[in-house]
């Protein structure tokens, strides 16, 4: 925690602060957004529904229990919604109650659940919040209230991030990768809040595009 609070004073030091407030997208901008959001995850939910049928079968044959996982974070606003997933760990894979990051070769994955992770299948059923509107396709990756708590101990700013629904897709994953340390949830963070800058449906299609093509190409998040 130390070393995370040495960086984030040496990032804030290194670069001019810049006004995140303001919001760089038009009005018009924003409606397609959603609209988009809306339609396109609409079609992939009807269009995928064979998908989701056989990962459900592949998860119930390997072991007991839902094979929906749902978890609260933190989202648009700064309230809590609940996200969906297919089960990729054992059931009770925090039973002791202190949340826990996923880590490298972590033994709590199920067989089945390895291999959505590692080909990010497990992440489907987030169609359903984004036609719901919790979420989007692109913005960025939505924490549990815990984590969230520890970055803005270190860095406040995590707060402006609330201006945007959570996102699927995000230059934070593309280039950081998932995060499993309180350094990259605040590179993380210092990636989104530049988003939250510069944002434009430009640069949603193209996040979208380049993460597609890494998916498609074998590359590990």
């Amino acid at each position: 925690m130390e070393n995370a609070e040495v960086m984030s004073k040496k990032s804030k030091s290194a670069a001019p602060a810049k006004d995140y407030t303001q919001s760089v997208m038009s009005p018009a901008a924003r409606f397609t957004k959603r609209l988009l959001d809306f339609v396109v995850s609409l079609f992939g939910l009807i269009f995928l529904s064979p998908v989701f049928l056989v990962i459900y079968i592949a998860i119930k044959l390997e072991s007991r229990g839902s094979a929906i996982f749902k978890q609260e974070r933190v989202g648009y606003k700064g309230e809590i919604f609940t996200i969906y997933k297919f089960r990729s760990m054992i059931m009770f894979a925090e039973a002791d109650g202190t949340p826990a990051l996923c880590q490298n070769g972590d033994k709590r994955l199920t067989r089945v659940g390895r291999f959505l992770r590692n080909h990010h299948l497990d992440e489907l059923p987030q169609l359903w919040n984004i036609l719901k509107g919790d979420m989007s396709f692109v913005g960025p990756r939505p924490e549990r209230k815990f984590f969230v708590d520890r970055i803005k101990s270190i860095n406040p700013d995590y707060e402006l991030l609330y201006q945007l629904r959570p996102g699927v897709f995000s230059e934070a994953t593309l280039y950081n990768g998932y995060t499993d340390t309180m350094a990259k949830m605040l590179e993380r963070l210092r990636m989104d809040l530049e988003y939250l800058h510069k944002r434009s449906l430009w640069i949603d299609i193209k996040i979208i595009f380049l993460t597609v093509c890494s998916i498609i190409f074998g590359k590990k998040f």
